[in-house]
């Protein structure tokens, strides 16, 4: 059975910090890459950034340079450290095996003054 459970997400004022976490099963993280989507109210879900079993990493341009993904494959951990956020973050995060259609149930994040 596949687990995937984030956690991490919450408010905070742009330009704050914020990492997320997703504690996945040790026999489907081991195998696949790992992703991170977001869904903002209204909108489709879209990929923020993907991290292969090598480490190599792709992002979403609107995110580029200011959140940065990352794996340890010895906790069977993703993460997701976001930085420089802004009010147009704001969406509920989930992680997802990639290519493959597991998702989390996702953490929300919100960025406001």
């Amino acid at each position: 059975q596949v687990q995937l459970v984030e956690s991490g997400g919450g408010s905070v004022q742009p330009g704050g910090s914020l990492r997320l976490s997703c504690a996945a099963s040790r026999a489907i993280f081991r195998i696949y890459a790992m992703s991170w989507y977001r869904q903002a109210p209204g909108k489709q879900r879209d990929l923020v950034a993907i991290i292969t079993l090598d480490g190599t990493t792709t992002y979403a341009d609107s995110v580029k340079g200011r959140f940065t993904i990352s794996r340890d494959n010895a906790k069977n951990t993703l993460y997701l450290q976001m930085t420089n956020l802004k009010p147009e973050d704001t969406a509920v995060y989930y992680c997802r095996v990639f290519p493959k259609d597991y998702w989390g149930q996702g953490t929300q994040v919100t960025v406001s003054s």
